[in-house]
């Protein structure tokens, strides 16, 4: 996987964190710089740890199904990357206010939607083991391009609200459902 390609992938697959971090921002009355850091901190090692997982459980089974690699990534990468663009669609048409009664960020709230939204990277990662890529390098790269979505997104929508949360799940959705048709792309014509 080359360095636009990884890029790419971590930037969609930051996404969703992006568009939750946007939601926290608005819903949650003590969004300060501390809570910026750690939540965005706790996104961000999420979405590095969670690929990592799912190349260990992938790697135990890619030698067996390599010649199947490019039709792996492009389901996997089109299933998460549609279902993200789909929820953002449902949710322009029926927008959401603040999900939850609660006025305070809690640590608790936190991991879950830290665990919730780095469920993508798991699979992702499967789809790695099976393709071959550098996990450590893959991994570094989404935590930190999650680290930096997220930080934005936490200021975007302590600033501006609603307006982005859907474009950031749409954008996210496309990018991955792209590398997903580029991989195959590239392993049926090679």
């Amino acid at each position: 996987m080359n360095s636009i390609t990884l890029l790419l992938t971590s930037i969609g697959l930051s996404m969703d964190a992006c568009a939750v971090s946007i939601s926290n921002g608005m819903c949650f009355e003590n969004i300060n710089g501390k809570r910026i850091f750690l939540s965005s901190g706790a996104f961000g090692l999420f979405q590095a740890l969670m690929p990592i997982l799912g190349y260990m459980a992938g790697s135990s089974f890619s030698d067996a199904i390599g010649f199947l690699d490019h039709w792996i990534a492009l389901i996997l990468l089109g299933c998460i990357g549609g279902k993200m663009i789909v929820d953002a669609v449902r949710e322009l048409k029926y927008p959401e206010a603040c999900l939850t009664g609660e006025k305070k960020l809690t640590f608790r709230v936190l991991i879950m939607q830290a665990i919730a939204t780095s469920i993508d990277a798991l699979a992702v990662g499967i789809g790695f083991a099976v393709i071959k890529v550098d996990i450590i390098k893959a991994s570094l790269s989404i935590g930190i391009i999650t680290f930096i979505n997220s930080i934005i997104g936490l200021k975007l929508g302590k600033n501006f609200g609603q307006m982005f949360k859907q474009k950031a799940e749409i954008l996210g959705g496309t990018i991955l459902v792209f590398i997903g048709v580029k991989i195959f792309i590239e392993h049926i014509t090679a």
